[in-house]
């Protein structure tokens, strides 16, 4: 279990965003930060102190020059989303990314595209795909949504499901869109099913605000889950000391392998 750090992107900046918000209505978005500095900042932070893993989303357009200034700084060590398909998906690989993000290019009209996952596997292959699978929650299950998180797909997340796409991606990034941005804590019925389900590298995020989150993360997603947080960070704007969540991953393993309780 590790800390991947973000960069979220939205209108060239930096930001961190209610993601429940972010729609085609700007009086309705919810900013919690918008940060004076660019991209390539956090990503010599993120470099200088070894966290690998992470991404660089790419909210709407007008933020690529942002995200290749990120991924010039820490060449492999970060991955990039927003906006990725077959055609572009190789540029962003040959320009410093580990790995691209794809959510909308494979889930349309409400449902999963096969064909095109296919097609992405063909361009780059499976093991620098990552697919997003941020949920929402409805009728007492997950859903991928698309559309910045605001249309629901047919596309529910199981055991099953999750077997199926992980024979297409190296790994997962799952929002829990309905408390992400918020500060409020995990989605933990999310996280508990992710760990029972998944059997790749898979990231979580959406609500974590202090160490005993990541902890509560680590013990029941099984131990098999990463973790991403954003607005709760000082770095941010948040509370919550980004050199302690750094000194935290350093700890987590060992303690994991101790059993936490």
């Amino acid at each position: 279990m590790k800390f991947r750090p973000c960069i979220d992107l939205h209108q060239g900046k930096v930001k961190q965003i209610v993601g429940g918000t972010l729609n085609d209505n700007p009086g309705q978005l919810i900013e919690n930060y918008v940060s004076p500095k660019g991209a390539a900042y956090y990503a010599e932070l993120f470099k200088n102190d070894g966290l690998t893993g992470g991404h660089v989303i790419m909210l709407g357009p007008g933020n690529e020059e942002e995200a290749l200034k990120a991924l010039e700084i820490f060449p492999g060590g970060m991955q990039i989303g927003g906006g990725i398909t077959s055609e572009n998906a190789a540029a962003y690989l040959s320009r410093g990314a580990s790995h691209v993000i794809v959510t909308s290019y494979v889930f349309q009209e409400g449902e999963i595209s096969l064909r095109n996952l296919e097609r992405l596997n063909r361009e780059i292959g499976k093991d620098r795909l990552v697919l997003d699978l941020s949920c929402r929650e409805k009728n007492g299950a997950y859903y991928v949504t698309t559309n910045r998180w605001q249309k629901f797909t047919n596309f529910e997340i199981t055991a099953e499901n999750l077997r199926e796409l992980a024979g297409y991606c190296a790994e997962f990034l799952v929002h829990a869109v309905d408390v992400e941005g918020m500060r409020l804590g995990i989605d933990s019925g999310l996280v508990e099913k992710l760990g029972q389900w998944t059997a790749i590298p898979t990231t979580y995020a959406g609500g974590a605000r202090s160490l005993t989150d990541l902890d509560w993360i680590a013990r029941i997603g099984h131990k098999k889950l990463d973790v991403t947080i954003g607005s709760a960070l000082d770095i941010f704007g948040g509370n919550l000391a980004y050199h302690e969540v750094v000194e935290w991953q350093k700890t987590i393993n060992q303690r994991l392998s101790m059993d936490i309780q």
